[in-house]
């Protein structure tokens, strides 16, 4: 009997004929051998964090949870290799250990590293890449089962494609990351009238290390956080105040708003502004993979598009008029971050500095509609799709957006000619193999 798989949020599934998880390199190497023998398609997963099929396959899958070490570790130069299914969480405990830390990162660390990288996971800070950009080598199993060893001096183009390379280029068996000294992060959460944050967005984004904020729709409320790097000494916080903040709080006192929301759609604008007044200014100083990462329990799906910085404000207020013009019942906050410009090849961040504004719905909501409005809004603005979240874009539209995407696609012919990296999702948004854009 075939295994069921479903994603985090439970509405991605799939039956794959053979699932393996290899536990290191030479056994990683002999599956992508036997599956490209069979002639079929292989795909790999992590936590299953990702909001779209990109995983999913009724062909070969592997899981990389037994390759999850830290294989060494320089302090002088902060090169670290880890094996790719160690999860974000875990990758931040071991690194300080060692006296490391990355560099930035996301607010959910529930991710596999390769899953993160490979779909471009970014954090927030506008003099900060997204994750893939932190990739000083890779290591990467082709379709023929050969190791490609991938970094500046070998191939600098390979890597420019591989640091996002959505899992159609090879399997990674390791990454080689640039980390710094370990460090502390000093965050402050303040509430702030959403025109003062919009209006003065620039000196916000400009004068922290890290500014985010979040906005409920029917609300004129920013919940912001601005984050610097900090000389203080980490001052964890009482262990009863973080379980009402993150567990009570952000987490079970949201399910329940949702979950009413969900059964009585009219409630879902005063709900949302009663949990805007709810918020209180709080701050954390502590070591930063402790600060970077929130607890999420509650399930949801998300689209998230990256636009050019400038266009954030104006993005935000339409997709704001949007859900209240249509009456949409959407009771989880927008969330805004900001990243500085990489080259990857397939970044969603390639070549400007940008604004990322995601969107969420509550599981078991009806999503389409709200999303379909966000994609259309976010098209004015030459926008790119997060590529773990969910989106209705295809090869045809996205081609335009990637001024590298043939280069992308010629690396992506060299190492898999015959496609067996491929699945449905690989199809609609990167189009045939072997097929010149």
């Amino acid at each position: 009997m075939r295994t069921l798989w479903r994603n985090w949020a439970g509405d991605q599934r799939c039956a794959p004929a053979i699932l393996e998880e290899p536990a290191g390199e030479p056994e990683l190497i002999e599956c992508v051998r036997r599956a490209s023998e069979a002639g079929g398609s292989l795909r790999v997963v992590g936590s299953g964090h990702s909001f779209t099929d990109i995983a999913c396959t009724d062909g070969h899958m592997l899981r990389l949870r037994r390759m999850s070490r830290v294989l060494d570790a320089d302090p002088a130069t902060g090169l670290v290799q880890v094996q790719p299914g160690i999860t974000l969480h875990e990758l931040g405990k071991e690194l300080a250990v060692r006296g490391l830390a990355l560099e930035n990162q996301g607010d959910i660390d529930a991710q596999t590293l390769a899953g993160a990288v490979s779909t471009a996971t970014h954090g927030t800070g506008a003099s900060f890449r997204n994750l893939s950009a932190q990739v000083a080598a890779l290591r990467l199993v082709a379709a023929d089962g050969s190791i490609v060893d991938v970094s500046e001096d070998s191939d600098r183009e390979l890597l420019r494609a591989a640091r996002v390379g959505l899992g159609a280029l090879g399997v990674i068996a390791s990454i080689t990351l640039r980390c710094l000294p370990i460090f502390t992060l000093h965050r402050v959460d303040r509430p702030r009238p959403l025109d003062e944050t919009l209006a003065g967005l620039d000196a916000l984004v400009e004068g922290n290390d890290h500014f985010e904020f979040f906005v409920f729709p029917y609300s004129r409320t920013a919940i912001t956080r601005a984050t610097e790097r900090s000389d203080r000494s980490p001052e964890p916080e009482n262990p009863r105040r973080r379980y009402i903040e993150e567990t009570v709080l952000e987490n079970r006192l949201l399910e329940l708003c949702c979950r009413v929301g969900r059964r009585v759609p009219a409630l879902v604008p005063p709900i949302n502004r009663g949990i805007s007044r709810l918020v209180r200014e709080s701050e954390l100083i502590e070591r930063s993979h402790r600060v970077y990462a929130t607890r999420r329990d509650v399930r949801f799906t998300e689209m998230e598009y990256a636009i050019p910085r400038a266009a954030g404000p104006a993005a935000v207020e339409r997709v704001l008029e949007m859900v209240e013009r249509r009456r949409l019942p959407v009771g989880f906050p927008l969330e805004v971050r900001f990243v500085a410009a990489d080259d990857s090849h397939l970044s969603p961040s390639h070549g400007r500095d940008t604004c990322y504004v995601a969107v969420h719905m509550f599981r078991g909501m009806e999503f389409e509609s709200y999303f379909r409005g966000v994609e259309a809004i976010m098209r004015d603005y030459g926008g790119r799709p997060h590529w773990g979240k969910r989106h209705y874009q295809s090869a045809a539209g996205l081609t335009e957006l990637y001024p590298e995407w043939e280069r992308f696609q010629s690396v992506r012919r060299r190492l898999d000619p015959r496609g067996l990296f491929r699945n449905d999702y690989i199809d609609r948004v990167l189009g045939p193999i072997g097929a010149a854009a």
